[in-house]
């Protein structure tokens, strides 16, 4: 979408609102409030002019009406400005900036508040495979004095040493200086957005991301702007144009089996982003939590090994191949950024667990067999997740993930949302569009991730597959 006191096309515009006539109220109540979610999200700026009643009307199949009454309800509110020859312009003045918004439930909670009583297909995290827990139940920590007495907020040296010695290996050349250990990848996640985000700040994302990122970023009072993801990732040509015109301060990207769609971008898309963090100066985090979970045995390079100078900010952790229990995250930075995050964890969570980063240690050691137990292992769920759809859910669509935890399944017709309700009723717990997205975006989609043992699985698709051909009912 065209910023910067921009025109705005009808067809650019249909193109954000996503599935806006799913809601309650009439359709002029629901383009109003489609449009001023846009407005609150930093997708239309100030100064942005909208689509002529006319243009709108035919884009969106509604008659001129029902855009004239939405756009005066904007204009009631204060959000737009009508002007006799100049057509309607956002002002934004009617709606409550990101930063003075009311406290409100992050769409993450959503994603771990599963019923006890349910089936949880909810979460993406894997079963232990025999390899890791028999590594914990071996486990001898090096009981040296000058290790338990240990506190930098960096991390061990020793671990840090070892990540940057993987990483080095796999082709990404690094210094333990370069390396901050956190609890997990979202702690990472927390920090950089703390240090590199004001309020105000606009961190650029796929339009379906994993919502601790984005409700982080809000938190911070940032501004959060999707953007699309298409067969093999985030549209670059969209980054381009946002980079170019909403001047970011961060751009957050998952190339790598996204979450929650499964893409994973190609080698060519892969250098072009990292071309792009380096010509605009824009820092790129890059989540690579579930890039190792690779089905076909394919782990990308991260986007820092492709160009040196460009700001990019790798994350990853043991949690999604090791143990989910174990949470020892890392990043990889700039040693500047990374002294600037070790003085912020002096007032966060301090330092991570010393007997926590002596075990990941072990499991960084045996990295290779782990990553491919886990993958062979999900690999085989997904053939069953598969099967099951076909058996309960034929008429459901999916492009089948090349790695991760989760499949991406597009319904036939109807809210996900809705259908997310009726699995409730029947005791499972299943995520669809809405947990995800950043803005008014498609409400087609359900998450399922291929985590759960087989039996619960199993009994989780049948009773979805029952709720489906009951929703009518």
């Amino acid at each position: 979408m065209d910023h910067g006191s921009a025109f705005v096309s009808a067809d650019r515009l249909v193109a954000r609102l996503g599935r806006w006539t799913q809601s309650e109220g009439t359709l002029a109540d629901r383009l109003a409030r489609a449009i001023s979610a846009l407005i609150e999200g930093g997708e239309l700026r100030p100064g942005d002019r909208l689509p002529a009643e006319r243009a709108l009307a035919s884009a969106v199949s509604v008659s001129r009406g029902t855009v004239v009454s939405a756009y005066g309800a904007l204009t009631e509110r204060g959000a737009v400005e009508r002007r006799q020859g100049s057509g309607t312009s956002v002002t934004g003045a009617g709606l409550r900036p990101a930063t003075h918004r009311a406290p409100r439930q992050g769409s993450t909670e959503a994603l771990f508040s599963a019923l006890p009583s349910s089936i949880d297909l909810l979460r993406g995290v894997p079963q232990m495979s025999e390899l890791a827990v028999g590594l914990v139940k071996e486990h001898e920590p090096a009981l040296h004095a000058s290790l338990l007495s240990e506190t930098d907020p960096a991390g061990l040296p020793i671990l840090r040493a070892r990540i940057a010695q993987q990483l080095t290996d796999e082709g990404t050349p690094t210094t333990p200086e370069q390396i901050l250990v956190t609890n997990g990848a979202q702690a990472a996640l927390y920090l950089l957005v703390d240090e590199l985000v004001s309020p105000g700040d606009v961190v650029l994302v796929e339009e379906v991301t994993w919502p601790g990122l984005s409700d982080v970023v809000r938190r911070r009072g940032g501004i959060v702007v999707g953007l699309p993801v298409g067969p093999d990732g985030l549209d670059l040509t969209a980054l381009e144009l946002a980079m170019a015109r909403m001047r970011p301060v961060l751009v957050a990207v998952n190339p790598h089996h996204q979450n929650p769609t499964g893409t994973r971008m190609p080698a060519d898309a892969r250098s072009r982003l990292a071309g792009l963090s380096a010509e605009y100066g824009v820092p790129v985090l890059e989540d690579r939590v579930l890039a190792p979970i690779a089905f076909d045995g394919v782990v990308p390079p991260t986007l820092a090994s492709l160009r040196a100078d460009a700001p990019v900010i790798v994350v990853e952790s043991v949690s999604k191949w090791a143990w989910a229990g174990l949470r020892v995250g890392w990043l990889r930075a700039d040693p500047v950024l990374v002294r600037r995050l070790r003085g912020t964890r002096q007032v966060a969570d301090l330092f991570t667990s010393v007997p926590t980063q002596l075990l990941a240690l072990d499991f960084l050691d045996r990295a290779e067999p782990l990553r491919r137990e886990i993958s062979e292992r999900h690999a085989r769920m997904l053939d069953l997740l598969r099967g099951l759809l076909a058996e309960h859910l034929p008429d459901w669509s999916y492009v089948p993930p090349r790695g991760g935890l989760s499949l991406w399944a597009r319904l036939p017709e109807g809210s996900a949302d809705e259908f997310v309700r009726l699995a409730a009723i029947r005791g499972v717990s299943v995520a669809g569009s809405a947990a995800f997205s950043v803005s008014a975006a498609s409400d087609a989609r359900i998450r399922i991730p291929f985590t759960a043992p087989e039996p619960i699985l199993r009994e989780g698709i049948r009773r979805l597959g029952e709720a489906w051909r009951d929703r009518a009912i």
